[in-house]
């Protein structure tokens, strides 16, 4: 199966594994898991960590390449086509530009969002994974 990490999930995976589930474990884990993030949660993160609101063990361009290395990830560009979708998401969203970001390239890259965020696991319009288990 394949699986966009949102934001949250990607800084637990390394900094705080202890808030994953065991079955998001499993499928970090697993090498037949096919794992993505989004260029939009590289902004977050470096916005996060500007502020002094998040602290990396390792400097932002190192951290981010060493844990794409060590999760096998990949990464999905922000393209015109996910930036139009964030904004013709079916039915009713919440309005953070980031998680409508994450939210549209799970639907066009058919993935399922690996998230806590209970807004998104309540929507309905994307396939999503409760991190937390």
């Amino acid at each position: 199966m394949s699986y966009l990490l949102d934001t949250h999930v990607w800084i637990w995976s390394q900094e705080s594994p202890g808030m994953l589930g065991p079955r998001t474990v499993r499928v970090l884990t697993d090498p037949q898991s096919s794992l993505f993030v989004s260029t939009v949660s590289t902004i977050e993160i470096a916005r996060l960590a500007s502020v002094g609101l998040l602290e990396l063990r390792d400097p932002l361009g190192e951290w981010i390449s060493d844990t794409l290395l060590s999760l096998r990830c990949g990464t999905i560009e922000i393209s015109h086509e996910i930036g139009v979708g964030a904004y013709s998401l079916p039915g009713k969203f919440h309005k953070d530009p980031a998680d409508r970001l994450l939210v549209s390239t799970a639907r066009r890259e058919a993935l399922v969002l690996m998230t806590a965020d209970e807004r998104i696991l309540r929507y309905r319009g994307v396939k999503s994974q409760d991190a937390r288990r």
